[in-house]
């Protein structure tokens, strides 16, 4: 499954790629969750944004993402292994320096900065996780490394909502201490792990394959839905019902709580239930949310409202961990050696939307919040459609419901 270098051969956890994935996980989320919890705050206070302003942000955030496919000529040098831990410290540097530029230049750059690592580590993870998982253990191991996610961004929020609660310190004293943890936990993680890489070849050019079209489709929409959520979800709470920063944290707290039980029994859950119906409960999910966040926006739920838009929001948090359900469709259907070339060519794929729609859907904002929710839920719903065409047991050449494998490419 994976190859240790011959002059390290450590024992127990530091051998076991699904330890290291988890770790990494680990580090990554804890960094970008604790930039999550403060920029919506820090953009509204510290630089006056508005609707607009926090699209034009978001949209610049998913131009590394737009850009992941360029890992490709990063993996002709480097290893998936090396690019993660860098793309990790670059995560760390940005989220250190957000806290001293407040304003809409200033966090652009500093966002920019982030982005780049935290994208290309995800690039880089999705190819080392499908390279070194086993088919048959996927989906629990995936699940067991989400609630690692979870563990990190529970430890990043509950620390901010505490220390906020208690000191309200200054924005930069904890963005410099959640981007200097991050790279302290990173550099250590690269002193004790050894050398993992998977067991196949990667093919090194950019792979397009007209058999994996479903599987572009679903992370091209999932790209799109996820994007609404990530950048109007938070801000809604913010901007229409006044949350702040101990209460924006402990909503993040509430939502990673959970998940670091329900990570590892909804991962297990795709292995019982399989991908299409994972997907297909996924996208239901989130249509509930969607027109939820709608109702809400329009006063529907009146003095509930706070609370029934907090609580969609921890629902789509916790639902947001089936979405391993589609890498792990990907991971039945491919050649072993097009892992790496096409988790770079489909995160892409899932950040096209990412790149234009804050920015387009920020003007909308400013119109009626609840278009932007109810667009949301109609893109979820295309997504289900997608999810039908999901054999029961993908495989290689059996792709889709439609017809056998396409012959080529």
């Amino acid at each position: 499954m994976s190859n240790a270098s011959p002059s390290r051969r450590p024992a127990g956890l530091l051998a076991s790629p699904t330890s290291f994935l988890m770790v990494l996980a680990f580090v990554n989320w804890f960094g970008f969750a604790s930039w999550s919890a403060l920029i919506n705050n820090f953009a509204k206070e510290a630089a006056g944004f508005t609707g607009q302003d926090i699209g034009v942000l978001q949209s610049v955030r998913e131009i590394p993402g737009f850009l992941a496919f360029t890992a490709i000529i990063l993996f002709w040098i480097m290893r998936e292994q090396v690019l993660a831990y860098l793309s990790l410290l670059t995560l760390g540097i940005g989220i250190a320096l957000t806290g001293f530029f407040p304003s809409l230049g200033g966090l652009l750059l500093t966002t920019t900065i982030m982005s780049i690592g935290f994208h290309y580590y995800e690039t880089a993870q999705q190819s080392l996780q499908l390279q070194l998982l086993p088919k048959a253990e996927a989906p629990r191991l995936l699940g067991r490394i989400a609630g690692a996610s979870a563990v990190a961004q529970l430890s990043a929020f509950g620390g901010i909502a505490l220390i906020w609660t208690i000191w309200q310190p200054a924005y930069e004293t904890v963005f410099l201490g959640a981007g200097l943890v991050t790279m302290v936990l990173i550099l250590v993680a690269m002193a004790l792990f050894p050398r993992f890489q998977g067991t196949v070849p990667q093919n090194k050019g950019f792979v397009l394959r007209k058999r994996y079209w479903l599987y572009y489709a679903l992370t091209f929409m999932s790209g799109a839905r996820r994007q609404i959520f990530m950048a109007f979800g938070g801000f809604l709470l913010v901007e229409r019902f006044g949350y702040d920063v101990a209460a924006t944290a402990t909503l993040f707290l509430v939502t990673y709580g959970i998940n670091t039980v329900a990570g590892p029994m909804l991962g297990s859950l795709v292995g019982r239930i399989g991908e299409r119906a994972t997907i297909q409960l996924e996208n239901l999910s989130l249509v509930a949310v969607f027109i939820g966040y709608a109702l809400a926006s329009h006063g529907v739920f009146g003095a509930r409202g706070a609370t029934v838009a907090g609580a969609l929001f921890v629902v789509d948090g916790v639902f947001f961990t089936l979405v391993l359900a589609q890498r792990t469709y990907f991971q039945k259907i491919a050649d072993p050696a097009d892992i790496a070339p096409t988790s770079a060519v489909a995160f892409t794929i899932n950040h096209i939307a990412a790149v234009f729609l804050p920015i387009t859907f920020g003007l909308i904002w400013i119109r009626d919040p609840a278009i932007v929710f109810y667009i949301g839920a109609a893109v979820a719903t295309v997504s289900l459609g997608l999810s039908l065409l999901v054999p029961r047991h993908p495989e290689v050449g059996r792709e889709t419901t439609l017809k056998p494998r396409a012959e080529g490419g």
